[in-house]
């Protein structure tokens, strides 16, 4: 019986680079397209950080293996890196190439509905049916990393400004907000019902009596409402709260968060902010 490869991913098949050639590495991901050319294959091989070309050439010692291979095709692929003959500037990665000396098959694909790089021209409901397929889409995936890094840096900036991030329950009573509540049947107190909460409010206000002063929370809120183009069912919200000081002195830590925030896509935002005044 062989041995069962273990999986450790070295690198990133998008953050391959020109200093990476004349090294051996192995790389992850799912098979973007594919092409032959004069008894050469090439292939994108893509993971979350963008695409790596990876040529099989007459070396290779079990070209049989390409038969089962289709787009979406998970691959563990591992070769030598070297420089391109032509360069694709187009790519992160376009200057250099993996030659192909060993490829594994971690996960067959059928013939996917459509493409990740084709969803514009796919409806949404489509879209959404197979949205596993969609979130693969390089753009997409951005906005997540994007996401992630807004979290980040929100939690370190608050941090640094003197705020305890604190979880407060999803499940609660009711309160009165601006919308209806979600409504969770509870099993162990027969007849009653949890309410998933609008916002913390009554939470934070809590923690702003017991003397934590300055709170902050990333949180899930739930408003059951009809859908508009500012609405949703579910979203996430940066709570705030603090005690012992003026709004200005609010106004100023929130202005300074956005503009870090903002920072993130190389945007100046000049501070303060310009004021509308109550009339």
């Amino acid at each position: 019986m062989a041995e069962k490869k273990l999986l450790k991913r070295e690198t990133y098949c998008g953050a391959v680079r020109e200093e990476a050639a004349g090294r051996t590495v192995t790389v992850y991901g799912w098979v973007n397209n594919m092409r032959e050319l004069g008894g050469l294959t090439f292939f994108d091989l893509r993971d979350r950080e963008g695409l790596l070309q990876i040529v099989v050439n007459e070396t290779f010692s079990s070209p049989e293996i390409l038969k089962s291979i289709g787009k979406e095709t998970v691959l563990a692929v591992s070769g030598l890196v070297v420089k391109r003959a032509k360069a694709n500037s187009d790519l992160p990665s376009g200057r250099i190439e993996l030659i192909a000396s060993d490829i594994e098959i971690l996960a067959a694909s059928e013939v996917p509905p459509f493409i990740p790089e084709n969803r514009a021209n796919v409806s949404e409901e489509l879209r959404f049916k197979h949205r596993y397929i969609d979130l693969r889409n390089l753009a997409m995936q951005q906005n997540f990393k994007l996401r992630s890094k807004v979290n980040l840096l929100s939690r370190n900036f608050l941090d640094k400004e003197g705020f305890l991030d604190i979880e407060t329950p999803m499940l609660t009573n009711a309160t009165p907000e601006g919308a209806r509540d979600y409504l969770v049947p509870s099993r162990i107190y027969k007849g009653k019902m949890f309410a998933l909460p609008q916002s913390p409010q009554q939470f934070k206000q809590l923690l702003m009596v017991a003397g934590f002063e300055r709170y902050f929370q990333i949180t899930r809120c739930f408003r059951d409402e009809d859908l508009r183009a500012d609405r949703q069912p579910e979203f996430t919200q940066i709570d705030i709260e603090m005690s012992f000081a003026e709004p200005n002195e609010l106004f100023a830590i929130v202005e300074r968060l956005m503009r870090e925030i903002f920072a993130l896509r190389s945007r100046d935002v000049a501070l303060p902010f310009r004021r509308l005044p109550y009339r």
